[in-house]
């Protein structure tokens, strides 16, 4: 063996990962980890909040969430205190915690901060030229609302009705609005849900008010848009103050 062969031995075979970091291809993909406790409680919660199931005025304790979910009671109580910061949950020591009814003062000031939001982006996008193109992507969705069976699909539904709404605020290409209208998103999916839930037959009325929607923003009819949408908007959200 010459001595170059002696001073560079071949290196042995070996299984181990390439140098840099990175996986081995050949071995599969480790699962991810579980979520931590606390956020399962959180989703679980919320998501009962938000379609509905837990009705405002209802009482949770952390026992029966943590039952529901076989966890102990310190990720929820964690859950609890976050729901009780976004306003959702008002927490009484020793009795667990109250769901917050939607007050009439909040759909009131969520009625007009979405007119107000709504109308000027629906301005905007008819000024630039672009509302034919913008009313599109909203009859996209639209067609996706009409595909789904109520009231099975009601949460469904109102995360479309949403996204629909959406859709024109983030065409209008001001981050800052789109940013403030994203807060609204747990208050509009809550407050659509329940009028759908009091008012089954607002439906088919919301379908076709959105499709004359479309309609105004594709003729350019911006003061005709926003007194359809302010009677849309204070439609649904008027059957949550009906007795």
């Amino acid at each position: 063996m010459s001595t170059s062969d002696r001073s560079h031995p071949p290196a042995p075979a070996t299984d181990s990962p390439a140098t840099g970091g990175e996986p081995d291809p050949r071995r599969p993909d480790e699962p991810s980890p579980p979520r931590p406790a606390g956020e399962r409680v959180y989703d679980w919660v919320k998501e009962r909040i938000l379609d509905g199931r837990l009705p405002g005025g209802e009482l949770l304790s952390e026992g029966d969430a943590a039952t529901a979910l076989n966890l102990s009671r310190t990720p929820v109580r964690e859950a609890f205190l976050r729901l009780e910061v976004e306003g959702l949950l008002r927490l009484y020591p020793k009795r667990g915690a109250l769901v917050v009814p939607v007050s009439p003062n909040e759909v009131d000031e969520v009625t007009e901060a979405r007119i107000l939001l709504e109308s000027h982006a629906a301005e905007r996008v008819i000024d630039r030229g672009d509302a034919a193109e913008v009313a599109a992507r909203m009859r996209t969705v639209l067609d996706r609302q009409r595909e789904l069976d109520m009231p099975d699909d009601r949460a469904r539904f109102s995360a479309l009705d949403r996204e629909f709404h959406a859709t024109l605020v983030d065409a209008a290409g001001n981050g800052l609005i789109s940013h403030f209208y994203s807060g609204l998103h747990d208050r509009q999916v809550r407050m659509a849900t329940s009028a759908l839930r009091r008012v089954p037959d607002r439906r088919q009325e919301i379908l076709a008010e959105h499709d004359r929607l479309c309609g105004l923003l594709e003729g350019g009819d911006a003061a005709g848009f926003r007194s359809t949408l302010t009677e849309h908007i204070s439609g649904t959200h008027g059957a949550l103050l009906d007795s």
